[in-house]
Formats: structure tokens, C-alpha cells, sequence
């Protein structure tokens, strides 16, 4: 697909978020990690913990603008069909990644970022024609609420009340019982895209839904910038005050966390809008465009280098065994830098390395999609 018109502030949000996430995502040692490039370990939010908000955020605002020229004609067999096909694509690639190398489908993890991605923009997606605004702003605000009252007033089944503890809540409940085996490898018992917390991440959703109506209102550009602006300030604000009874939680995706983060994205991309595409100061942004054109092939790609690494094994000079990821950590870094620095070198490396290769591919105005 070749490069069209297309919002760039957008792209550079999408991009800065994917670039931020295969930063976090490929530290030389997870012993060794700055701590806001580590999620919180249970309640709290650290700058790590934004980033997969940010990019639900930016998939809803993305459906809008994808859409927008054809909701008149209502949701069409045609277009429902490529809607579910892509869908489909992305919750198979997050499956391939979750098998790839191993392919070892007993103890496969059924959920996962990218299938959380895919439900998010299905339902989304489907939302966006068959409701209004009004409607949509009505089940951003139900959902939270429904979640809010489901995780902190309903029993616990076997367990006993309410509870946001780490293994006995209910949507930990509820991972065990439906997917028992097929959950994330570091808990086993619950997972962090599980299934309950689907539902406040599909309002996540909605929130870039409504970020991108008003990008696109007949109103001028300083209301645009204002309403946004203080819809964003909001959100945070209530998000903040939510907290105090329903605390931020990314594994959750609690409604106080929906908020507050929803909340930032909205202030950034409106501070992107206005720079990139009013003010036309865009240079800076260059790399993070490249990120943002191609994020899901990037973030793809990344995993299964990141796999691929770690399962080539390689022999030292000193006849010791490691895996070809070692190896390059250990003797382009630990040799001459502190084990946190060196550790963040790697990853940056490898946001080089990625952004390297996707100023090719936008060079050459190819855009890979699903």
C-alpha cells in the first residue's frame, strides 16, 4: 500500500508508543532495568504501564478516520467481512507468536496483546456503525462502571468476597476456569489480557473513537485543540480521583486506569495535532513516523527476532554455551558499561536497529498491513 494522506500526528503517536514498547519489551537482563521501564508489580502506574493503553487509544482514534467515509452507508456485508478478517489475522499472528518457536499447542497462551488488540478494534469496529456518539460515549461510561461494580461487589466463586488481590479476584477466577493451561507462563493462574478485563480495555477503545470525532468536527481548530485539551485534563483528574477506591492496575485494566490513561493519550495526541499537523512542525517526529506507519509489523517482527535470538545457541571463546541474545548483550555492552546501562544500550539497539530498517520501508512508501 503506498503512502497516502493520512493524519501525521497520529502515525508519530502510534509510532512513539511501538518504539516505547519494544524499548521496554527487550532489556539486555530483566534484573537489570531502570524502574520506570519495568510495569508496576501490581497496583500503580509506571511510564511502561501507558503504553499499551496508549496503543488501544490510538486504534479506536484509527477506526474513525478509517472509517468515517463510509459509516453512512452503514455496516455492509463488505465491509463487516474485511472487519472480521483483520480481526481474525491479528488474534492468529498473536497466537504465532505465542507458539513460535516451540509450536507446542497444550500449553499455548490463548490470550495476548495482539488478541486483545484484535477483540478491541472488532468490537470497536462494530460499535462505530451501529451506534451513535451519543451511544458510544454512554457504553464507554457504562462499561466502566459495570466493570467497577462486577470486580468490587461480586463474590468471588470458592474464594469469597470481592477482592483486587493478585491471584484471587475475579478476573483470575475466571482465566482459570476457562483457559486453565493456556494462560500467561509467568502467573499460570491469570493473565494480564485476560478475559473480564477485555471489557474496560474495549471502552479504552471507545475513548479514541471519540478523540477522533472531534478531530474531524466542523469546529475550528483552537476549539478542537481546547475541547480536547480539557476532555483530557479530565479524564485524568476523575481517573485520579477513581484510584483512590478502584486503584490503577494495567493486569485489571481497571476503570480508574481506563481514565487516567485515556486521559494522557488525549493530551498528547492533541499536543501532536497541534504541532504536526497545524503547525506543521514536523521534522523532529521523522523516526517516529517511520515506527507508526508500519507499527504492527514492527512490533511482530520484533518478537519473533527477540525468539529466535534467545533460541540460537552459540559457543564462547571460553567454551561456555549461550544463547545468540547473551552473547551480543555480553560482549557488545557488560564489558563496558554498568549492568543497568548497559542493559538499556541493548534495548535502544534494537529501536535503532527496527527504526533503521523501517526508514527503508518509508522510503520506499510501502506500508505493510493486515
Amino acid at each position: 500500500m503506498l503512502l497516502g494522506e493520512r493524519l501525521k500526528s497520529l502515525d508519530v503517536f502510534r509510532g512513539l508508543t511501538v518504539a516505547a514498547m519494544i524499548l521496554v519489551n527487550n532489556p539486555g537482563s530483566w534484573s537489570s532495568v531502570y524502574p520506570p521501564l519495568l510495569h508496576a508489580p501490581w497496583h500503580g502506574c509506571t511510564p511502561t504501564d501507558l503504553i499499551f493503553p496508549f496503543f488501544l487509544f490510538s486504534v479506536g482514534v484509527s477506526i474513525h478516520f478509517a472509517y468515517r467515509s463510509k459509516r453512512a452507508a452503514g455496516l455492509t456485508k463488505e465491509v463487516w467481512l474485511k472487519i472480521l478478517k483483520r480481526s481474525l489475522i491479528i488474534f492468529c499472528l498473536g497466537l504465532f507468536l505465542s507458539l513460535f518457536p516451540k509450536f507446542n499447542f497444550e500449553t499455548m497462551r490463548i490470550p495476548g496483546v495482539l488478541q486483545r488488540i484484535s477483540l478491541v478494534f472488532l468490537f470497536c469496529s462494530t460499535l462505530y456503525f451501529l451506534t451513535t456518539l451519543r451511544t458510544q460515549l454512554i457504553l464507554f461510561t457504562s462499561l466502566l462502571i459495570l466493570y467497577y461494580l462486577i470486580m468490587t461487589f461480586i463474590p468471588v466463586p470458592g474464594i469469597g468476597p470481592a477482592n483486587l488481590e493478585m491471584n484471587t479476584n475475579l478476573a483470575a477466577w475466571l482465566d482459570n476456569r476457562v483457559l486453565s493451561g493456556h494462560l500467561w507462563v509467568q502467573t499460570k493462574t491469570w493473565d494480564p489480557e485476560g478475559i473480564l478485563s477485555t471489557l474496560p480495555a474495549i471502552a479504552t477503545g471507545i475513548s479514541g473513537m471519540l478523540v477522533g470525532y472531534v478531530l474531524t468536527s466542523t469546529t475550528s481548530i483552537n476549539t478542537r485543540v481546547k475541547t480536547l485539551l480539557g476532555a483530557g485534563i479530565v479524564s485524568v483528574l476523575a481517573g485520579l480521583v477513581w484510584s483512590i477506591f478502584f486503584p490503577f492496575n494495567k493486569s485489571l485494566w481497571t476503570s480508574s486506569y481506563v481514565l487516567y490513561t485515556s486521559g494522557l493519550a488525549t493530551v498528547l495526541l492533541t499536543g501532536f495535532y497541534w504541532l504536526i499537523d497545524v503547525k506543521q512542525i514536523q521534522r523532529w517526529s521523522q523516526p517516529l513516523l517511520w515506527y507508526g506507519v508500519n507499527a504492527l509489523a514492527v512490533f511482530v517482527a520484533s518478537g519473533l527476532l527477540t525468539k529466535t535470538l534467545i533460541g540460537m545457541k552459540v559457543t564462547t571463546p571460553e567454551g561456555l554455551e549461550r544463547s545468540v541474545w547473551n552473547y551480543l548483550y555480553e560482549s557488545l555492552f557488560t564489558s563496558w558499561l554498568g549492568p543497568v546501562n548497559a542493559s538499556l544500550a541493548f534495548a535502544l539497539m534494537w529501536v535503532v536497529f527496527f527504526g533503521t530498517l523501517l526508514f527503508v520501508l518509508y522510503r520506499k512508501k510501502i506500508i505493510i498491513k493486515v
